[in-house]
């Protein structure tokens, strides 16, 4: 066949399956949007409402590097999840590691930091590719971002993405719950639930990166988003149980995605989201129901390039962000404040370098009275820092 026949089918057949990828995609995004509002009203909690004094400022107490599991050179997209008071672990760190990303080896690997000696325990797998996809009846290729949440009966949850045949594009939210009920790290376990219902597309192309939003009636809301063709971000809502009851479509453009929740008051909330556009700017959205409609904003005025951000409203008046704020690079990560969520101010350099260095993926916790970060450092380990807040001035 002469080369300008094979390039013209080439040419043909491209153009199709690029337009049947972004019809799907469409006939997606139409299907999210009749799935609102079949859940009611909820109200949307802060981690604490003790703080009343706005403008005081983050005081570094501690940082370092979690540790690894034995010969495992590379690592990515950390979540920390706060635990309860009475349990021995202030929090908990979960995360992707193995010889790179996608490989063959890739797990899920977890942390806990001691309360007690107020040191990071051993890392250890908890989550299998293999056992998952025995579990879920198909090959699971690539395991990646986790996040994690703890339900009413005060078993973790944690929502992996994972991949069949083809790339990130192709991947499905599995969801996984705690399988034995003890506070033992060291026999944490997790169960396949399932793979969440969220298209006819076999479920393909939604992925999840930030923490949930927790709210009064005990349950939450996640944020996820879609990604073949196009990218929009999309709220998902879950009762106290952990069981999936709904998800809305974040906002009506196609080029954002990986959200991130922050509470404004009880039901107006924002969703901050990286742009995959030349903008390079934190896209904005915020609802006025407690998520049962969003609307687009104005982006913020913070530099961030096609760059996961994370953030946290830890009380009324306390917002953190931490992002990315180099532009075309990953070299600098910095945590900002807000009152508002709107407008912003430089609250801590986090990480700084220079040429390839990459420092992304952050992380956003409040436990035992500190702001917790943890971001990936050179896709080699996951960084940590802690940050207590400044006496209110009288």
């Amino acid at each position: 066949m002469p080369d300008s026949l094979i390039a013209a089918v080439t040419r043909f057949f491209g153009s199709r399956l690029l337009g049947g990828l972004l019809i799907c995609a469409a006939l997606i995004g139409l299907d999210v949007g009749r799935r609102a509002d079949v859940t009611p009203l909820a109200q949307a909690v802060w981690p604490t409402a003790e703080i009343t004094a706005t403008g005081r400022a983050l005081v570094p107490v501690g940082r370092g590097y979690i540790p690894m599991p034995a010969n495992t050179p590379a690592a990515h997209a950390s979540s920390l999840l706060a635990m309860p008071a009475a349990h021995p672990s202030t929090l908990m760190a979960f995360w992707f590691a193995g010889t790179r990303e996608s490989a063959p080896d890739v797990q899920i690997a977890a942390a806990q930091f001691d309360r007690a000696t107020q040191q990071w325990s051993a890392a250890r797998f908890v989550v299998n590719r293999l056992a998952m996809g025995e579990s879920l009846g198909w090959g699971v290729r690539r395991l990646g971002n986790p996040v994690a949440w703890l339900d009413r009966q005060g078993k973790i949850h944690l929502f992996v993405v994972a991949t069949g045949l083809g790339g990130w594009a192709a991947a499905r939210i599995v969801h996984l719950r705690q399988s034995n009920a003890g506070q033992d790290f060291a026999a944490l376990s997790f169960d396949v639930v399932r793979v969440l219902p969220l298209s006819w597309l076999w479920n393909t192309s939604f992925l999840v990166r930030a923490a949930p939003l927790p709210l009064a009636d005990g349950g939450m809301v996640l944020p996820v988003h879609f990604e073949l063709g196009i990218k929009y971000p999309v709220a998902l809502r879950f009762d106290a149980n952990g069981e999936f009851k709904s998800m809305v479509r974040i906002s009506r453009r196609t080029h954002l995605l990986q959200p991130t929740l922050l509470i404004v008051s009880d039901s107006h909330w924002l969703a901050l989201m990286r742009d995959q556009s030349p903008v390079g700017k934190v896209a904005v959205a915020q609802t006025s129901d407690s998520g049962q409609h969003w609307v687009d904003l104005p982006d913020l005025a913070l530099v961030n390039t096609d760059s996961s951000v994370a953030g946290l409203a830890v009380a009324p008046g306390h917002l953190f962000l931490a992002h990315n704020s180099s532009p075309h690079a990953r070299t600098t990560l910095d945590l900002s404040a807000s009152v508002d969520g709107r407008t912003w101010s430089l609250a801590q350099g986090l990480a700084h370098g220079a040429g390839s260095d990459e420092f992304s993926y952050p992380a956003l916790a409040w436990a035992d009275d500190s702001l917790w970060v943890s971001y990936t450092d050179q896709r080699q380990r996951i960084g940590w820092q802690r940050f207590s807040l400044s006496p209110a001035k009288h």
